[in-house]
């Protein structure tokens, strides 16, 4: 079987685990940035099996350079969202915020 068999690629951007929701960035990010070995993703995945995990770890190997841009479009997108969030958050966060704002202020005056 060929190693592309183990995914769904619905875009240039978005390659997903065939038969689940998870992206391949997720168990990247967690094999690559946090150091999990390929046993440990399969415990916080467990809809993902091992055999995927290792796929997805071999597909990076052989498309270093492409997976590697991915991740980055990715984490950009990602920390762009965050600021997007932090700068603009929904109504009812600034709601929350406020009421956490007078109550601190309600009681250290």
């Amino acid at each position: 079987m060929e190693i592309e068999h183990y995914f769904d690629f619905l875009s240039d951007d978005d390659i997903r685990l065939k038969g689940t929701r998870i992206g391949i960035e997720t168990i990247l990010y967690a094999y690559i940035h946090q150091h999990h070995t390929a046993e440990e993703i399969s415990q916080l995945y467990p809809q993902v099996s091992l055999e995927q995990i290792y796929a997805t770890i071999l597909y990076y190997l052989q498309h270093q350079t492409q997976i590697d841009q991915y991740l980055t479009a990715w984490l950009n997108y990602c920390l762009a969202a965050e600021r997007e969030q932090a700068e603009n958050p929904p109504a009812i966060v600034a709601h929350l915020k406020q009421i956490k704002a007078d109550r601190h202020l309600a009681t250290y005056g």
